[in-house]
């Protein structure tokens, strides 16, 4: 099933599930963590003013969602990460034959909010760094949990900070997130960005990516901020 009728074919079943209270509290335990901040980060005296970092956790909706609400965050845009630029087509990509994941390109102030923290909301709350080529209802390679380094530092923050939680047992299963460098990320079609602020009663955003905007809220209050930071916003659609 390809990822297209995986997202909008299954809300009849999620719905089903969480009428029966079942599919909503499954989904809020997967991604309500409490994970210790990084112990290896980037320092926030003397950084730059702006940086950015990608990353893959399942559907971009939530993805893009959950960061709009993090502070020191300035944009955060939906894309595909890990193909060619020819194939960065929402259609295409849900083929599973792209090497593209769902991503997005997190651009943030540093010297508010550094690598490290934005990688313990991607694991505490964002996604589940358990499930292998799957994220929730949504199954296939493009659904998959990788970061993509854009530089040195971020790859040795990221390596030190998977083995760190790996060491801690935080999890019950083994952490699967790969990491790799950013060889390209390239922008969704218009019609996903902001989809989770546009859309906040689609049955699929309800079930799967507001319970991680709450545990967010309620995981990491000093982190989270109430207005998101739209796209629209900053001069993009």
């Amino acid at each position: 099933m390809n990822g297209t009728w995986q997202r909008f074919g299954i809300l009849a079943l999620v719905v089903a599930l969480a009428g029966a209270g079942v599919y909503r509290c499954a989904q809020a335990d997967a991604i309500d963590k409490a994970v210790p901040a990084a112990s290896l980060d980037e320092p926030k005296a003397g950084a730059p003013a702006s940086e950015t970092a990608v990353l893959a956790g399942g559907c971009f909706w939530g993805m893009q969602g959950v960061f709009e609400h993090v502070r020191g965050v300035t944009k955060v845009v939906a894309g595909y990460s890990g193909g060619a630029r020819a194939t960065a087509i929402y259609e295409l990509v849900g083929t599973e034959t792209t090497g593209h994941a769902e991503s997005v390109e997190i651009t943030f102030d540093p010297r508010i909010v550094s690598y490290g923290e934005l990688l313990r909301v991607y694991f505490s709350v964002a996604h589940d760094p358990t499930e292998l080529d799957r994220q929730g209802p949504d199954t296939g390679s493009s659904y998959r949990s990788q970061i993509f380094f854009a530089s040195a530092m971020q790859e040795k923050v990221a390596r030190a900070y998977v083995a760190q939680l790996s060491a801690a047992h935080i999890f019950d299963a083994p952490i699967v997130t790969k990491i790799g460098k950013l060889e390209g990320f390239y922008k969704a079609e218009d019609y996903h960005q902001d989809f989770l602020i546009h859309n906040p009663t689609y049955p699929y955003i309800v079930y799967n990516d507001l319970p991680k905007i709450d545990a967010l809220k309620h995981v990491l209050p000093w982190m989270y901020r109430d207005k998101p930071v739209m796209l629209a916003s900053n001069g993009r659609s």
